[in-house]
């Protein structure tokens, strides 16, 4: 998937509504240093389900909420929204059980809210979801918060001098078949949680009490 548009507003330094066009194959974003360059980065990082206040640059996750300035009162929310180009969705994407790829938008929409209260909001075409959803939504595609479709400072050196099973998850990804190993990974714990409660009804029934 290609991201389209990235739209801000109460983000980090994006106090006011800010919109991004990716409309270029290759595109650069200049400018001197404070300026909010890497808060991009950052902001698309979060939109697609980011939980580490620490990755974001940040203490505490509501550390992406503009804090307030000399001029401008903090804000009580930051909202991210990403538009992605879905045309190349996979027929068998569907997050939530709503069918995003079968259906084959043009575009899909993630949106993520937070709010100072500590509420947060997860949408998908503004249909309201769980971060489980985005995250399953971006599985297999190459984008996502962990995926390799974001390389930051060192992560080519974690890269290089992480151990074979770190670098195998981003051969797996770009297999497209991280989705059906987390698949795989529910169904045993569904399974491994039916097993047990049948063993426990066993033993109650041959327990001494019950007899």
């Amino acid at each position: 998937m290609k991201i389209k548009k990235l739209e801000m507003v109460g983000f980090k330094s994006f106090v006011d509504r800010t919109i991004v066009h990716f409309d270029h194959d290759v595109m650069g974003i200049v400018g001197p240093n404070g300026c909010g360059k890497s808060n991009i980065v950052d902001a698309i990082r979060w939109c697609m389900g980011e939980q580490s206040a620490k990755h974001l640059r940040g203490r505490a996750m509501d550390d992406v909420i503009f804090a307030g300035s000399e001029s401008r009162g903090p804000t009580g929310m930051a909202e991210v929204s990403l538009t992605f180009d879905a045309r190349a969705l996979g027929q068998d994407v569907s997050p939530g059980g709503v069918p995003w790829g079968a259906v084959g938008p043009e575009e899909v929409v993630v949106t993520r809210r937070l709010y100072r209260a500590g509420d947060s909001e997860y949408l998908l075409n503004g249909v309201p979801s769980r971060l489980r959803d985005v995250v399953e939504f971006f599985l297999g595609t190459g984008v996502g918060s962990k995926a390799y479709a974001i390389i930051e400072q060192g992560r080519i050196g974690f890269i290089v001098s992480s151990r074979p099973d770190d670098r195998r998850g981003l051969f797996d990804e770009a297999a497209g078949i991280t989705k059906y190993k987390a698949k795989k990974r529910a169904a045993e714990v569904v399974l491994a949680t039916t097993s047990s409660v049948k063993h426990s009804k066993r033993a109650a029934k041959k327990s001494p009490k019950n007899k």
